[in-house]
């Protein structure tokens, strides 16, 4: 990750949220559409070597994002995102689940609420991005699935995707 660049990861056990401020060297609508098109989403969201792909994607309020996290040897982790409430370039707020194949939510895992944010820094995009658990016990077990070192490196897959799409 570029030092020059922001990242903060705060964890707050006594409301039981991650917040994670990241820079992008990138105006804000590239960055806002690389968190919000499936065809860019697939490019970026997973640490590596994992890769993604989109089952369904209805990018609206009310709508969902049904995806699966690869590893090379053909593992598949599937996520389920709800979106709440989207104010395009400036925020949207989802809920995210773990689920199956078919889209069913596992229970037994944790869910969190996230208010995703866009704001201009300089030239550059700043992302905010609240995760607020239901539990301590949840915010604890998604710190202990290794959360932060996945961001980390998810994130930089992101950065490497602006750079490509900057030089087109």
């Amino acid at each position: 990750m570029n030092p020059n660049l922001q990242f903060d990861f705060i964890t707050d056990k006594v409301n039981n949220t991650l917040t994670i401020k990241r820079e992008f060297r990138a105006g804000r609508a590239l960055v806002w559409d690389c968190y919000t098109k499936s065809e860019l989403l697939d490019q970026w969201f997973a640490p590596k070597p994992l890769s993604t792909k989109t089952k369904s994607m209805d990018f609206r309020e009310g709508g969902h994002w049904h995806y699966a996290m690869i590893e090379p040897n053909g593992t598949e982790y599937w996520g389920w995102t709800d979106y709440n409430t989207i104010q395009p370039i400036d925020y949207y707020t989802s809920t995210d689940a773990f689920c199956d194949a078919e889209g069913t939510i596992n229970e037994s895992l944790p869910r969190a609420e996230w208010r995703v944010t866009f704001t201009d820094k300089g030239d550059n995009a700043l992302v905010e991005t609240v995760v607020t658990y239901k539990s301590l016990a949840d915010l604890e077990a998604v710190i202990q699935m290794g959360m932060e070192q996945g961001l980390i490196a998810t994130l930089e897959k992101l950065d490497e995707l602006l750079l490509q799409l900057d030089k087109k």
